[in-house]
């Protein structure tokens, strides 16, 4: 759980910089990309990861953030731009909408009642989940998949290491 504004902005940035390493590997083709029928696209997981952030609005933020029913971006480049922008405008709400306080509040969340600071570290370990799921489809993909929390299976190979199996 977050205690202070400063602190949940600073991961935030952290792990956005991460998804948006994961998104900028995307192709329009691998959008497309499925897991099995009656199952999310890696274009619709990463749409997700856009139009997650809405979230933030149900606990009284207010900012501009794509709703569920809009369509998936055909290009890759647009779900990354959408997804700088949205992380942008959320950061900004947060920093002059709520105080350090407001993350001691706690607010109904489905049928639950959550304190805001614990809210927005869900907010964070959802897109990380997300991402674990995106980077799966994206080596079935034919992608190269980059580093997140440390060196990919590609990055030790072009080093000249042997790969951990």
């Amino acid at each position: 759980m977050f205690v202070r504004i400063d602190d949940f902005v600073a991961e935030w940035i952290r792990e956005s910089e991460i998804t948006e390493r994961v998104l900028k590997v995307l192709t329009d083709e691998s959008l497309l990309q499925v897991i099995a029928s009656d199952y999310r696209t890696l274009g619709e997981i990463a749409w997700h990861l856009v139009e997650s952030v809405n979230y933030l609005t149900a606990m009284g933020l207010s900012f501009e953030a794509p709703s569920k029913s809009e369509h998936i971006p055909p290009l890759a480049k647009s779900v990354l731009d959408e997804y700088g922008r949205i992380s942008r405008d959320m950061i900004h709400a947060i920093k002059s909408q709520w105080t350090d306080t407001k993350l001691t509040e706690t607010m109904n969340m489905g049928g639950e009642k959550w304190m805001n600071g614990a809210s927005l570290r869900f907010v964070i370990m959802h897109q990380v989940h997300h991402r674990g799921q995106m980077t799966i489809l994206m080596r079935q993909a034919g992608l190269r998949v980059p580093d997140v929390y440390g060196p990919t299976r590609e990055d030790w190979v072009a080093r000249g290491m042997e790969p951990l199996r």
